[in-house]
Order: structure tokens, then sequence, then C-alpha cells
């Protein structure tokens, strides 16, 4: 059976995929990273450590749902966080690593890209598009709040190269740090996108609205944070909590992406990471970029906005063909 396969080491998930010769996936396993209740977050040291022991037992779950014999035609691997010569982070390390023993021992094509390329690739890959040479990408996660300019590299040998140029974010913490940092004070789990999510849909509608400011693309989320824990203080119910802060992100980012419009001229956007996954969100940005005609959205399926390792397996495939 010939397939490829994708390895990504995240800060808070270990992922494998599969995809055979049509692009097809074969095998997705993941694990999220162990975080202790009450805590926000990992340390570098205890991210290496744990993605260390997940890689090989989700490797062999991978390839346990596999036809044999099994024929790797070449790896991909998340081995920095940005497309950028100075972007590095240890996580990355690990799976780098691991890709690097498969491919020498089997001597086959390995395909270094960025943590955000996995994503937009895996964005490509489960959306359909958009298919433009050139499009905005929203990335919102816990590491990454960017609206970017993503175009293909005609300068790398490598075609299937991406150029991405970030035309606006954040000036502090990250959406995902929002919904997490309010999460955890609410007592739910971390990473509490999910579980936000799940509370917000008790409240939409007492949902408050958060005051936010939007320029030139970039967005502060620490004055909304701020907002937030007062209103937690005075004993607003955490149904209402959560749907205010889900209400504030979607209109952070439908200012954003308005903005970009405005500047760039381009109306194709794919929207990807892991809070791009929440369904509110999805409707809101629809109703109010769609419905009007000012925008095309482009979301993954919702289980492909998180972090993953398909777009690194479809990087590696494409770039093969």
């Amino acid at each position: 059976m010939n397939v490829v396969l994708g390895i990504d080491t995240s800060c808070y998930t270990t992922s494998v995929a599969i995809l055979d010769e049509r692009a097809q996936l074969v095998a997705d396993c993941r694990r999220i990273l162990t975080v202790k209740a009450g805590n926000r977050g990992l340390q570098q040291s205890e991210m290496v450590f744990q993605h260390t022991r997940n890689l090989p037992e989700l490797f062999m779950q991978a390839c346990q749902k596999l036809d044999k014999p099994i024929c790797f035609k070449a790896i991909g691997v998340s081995a920095f966080p940005r497309p950028l010569p100075d972007s590095y982070m240890p996580a990355f390390l690990v799976g780098e690593g691991y890709a690097k023993v498969l491919a020498l021992s089997q001597d086959i094509p390995l395909y270094r890209i960025s943590h955000q390329e996995n994503h937009v690739f895996a964005g490509l890959w489960s959306a359909g598009g958009p298919v433009a040479s050139s499009f905005l990408a929203v990335h919102l996660s816990g590491g990454t709040t960017e609206i970017v300019r993503v175009a293909n590299d005609t300068s790398a040998p490598d075609s299937r190269r991406l150029s991405i140029d970030i035309l606006g974010g954040t000036k502090d913490i990250h959406a995902g740090q929002l919904v997490d940092r309010i999460g955890v004070l609410l007592g739910l789990t971390f990473p509490a996108g999910p579980h936000l999510e799940a509370l917000a849909a008790q409240d939409h509608e007492q949902a408050i609205k958060i005051p936010i400011t939007v320029r030139e693309a970039c967005v502060s989320f620490a004055g909304p944070e701020t907002h937030i824990r007062k209103l937690a203080a005075q004993g607003i119910a955490p149904a209402v909590i959560a749907a205010s802060v889900e209400l504030c992100i979607a209109k952070a980012v439908t200012a954003m992406i308005k903005q970009a419009i405005f500047s760039t001229g381009l109306t194709d956007v794919l929207l990807v990471g892991g809070v791009t996954a929440n369904q509110f969100i999805r409707k809101y940005l629809r109703n109010q970029l769609e419905e009007p005609l000012l925008a095309k959205l482009y979301f993954p399926q919702p289980s492909y906005s998180p972090d993953n390792a398909t777009g690194a397996a479809y990087f590696a495939l494409t770039s093969r063909q």
C-alpha cells in the first residue's frame, strides 16, 4: 500500500496522519497533551517529554489501520512554528527527529514545513479551497491570532511552497488564550475550547457585548479579558460569560477580515486553527460576511481545524506528484 505520512508535534497535540495516493485519509491518530487541572499550559520540556512518549504509540496505531505491506513514499513534518528563518520551538524537534529517522531508513523524501503551513494545507485539503493563487487566511489558536495573505511562492524551488505575509493579528494575547484563560477561570478543563463552546450553547441569547477595538486588522484581547473577569467577579452566569467570549472573538475576527479585504481586494478567506472549529463563531462570520456577499469563507471540517498532521501529509503528497 503506497502512502504518505504526516507528523505534527505542536504545543498541545501529538498527531500522525496517513494519506493514500488519491489524498484519501487512511489514518488520523492524535493525542492531546496532559495538563494538570487548574493549569493554563505546559513548559516546553514537558511538551517534548509527552511527544517523545506519544509518537511511537500513535505511529503504531496508524500503521495498524493499513493493509500490509506498507510502502511510505514521502513524509511531511511540521518542523517550526511559522515560515520564517528564525522560527523555532523545541516541541517541533520531536516530530522532526522522528521524521528524519524514518525518511533515512526508508530512503524517501522528507518535506519540512511550518506548523502554520500545516494548518493551511490541512484547511485546503479538508475545505477544498480556496483555489485562487492568492487568498486570505485567518489562523486562530492558543498560540496564533493572525490574518495573512497566502500566495504561491514562485521564488521557491518547490512550487508547492507558500508565501505567507502577515496583514494583522493580536497586539497581546491570542484568541485561544482568551478562551483558555476564561475557561480555566470558569473551572473548565484545559484546553478549554470545546468545553467553553458547550457551556456557551446554554445561553447565547444573553451574551454580553464586550468592548473591543480593531485597527488595521490588529486586535487586543487583553482589555476584553479584564472586562470579562470583572463580569465573572460580579456573579454573571458562567454560560453567559462563555457566550460573551465567543461573541467577542467573532466580532473581532469579522472586523479583521473586513479590514483585510479592504486593503487587499481579496475575498476568498480560509479559516484554520482550533478556535475556528467553534460553531457559533462560524455561523456569526457567515452571517456577517457571506450573506452580504463580502467574502467567500472556507472552513475545514471541524475536526481538521485544531492541530492535526493531515496538512503535512498533504504537502508531502502534492510535492512529490
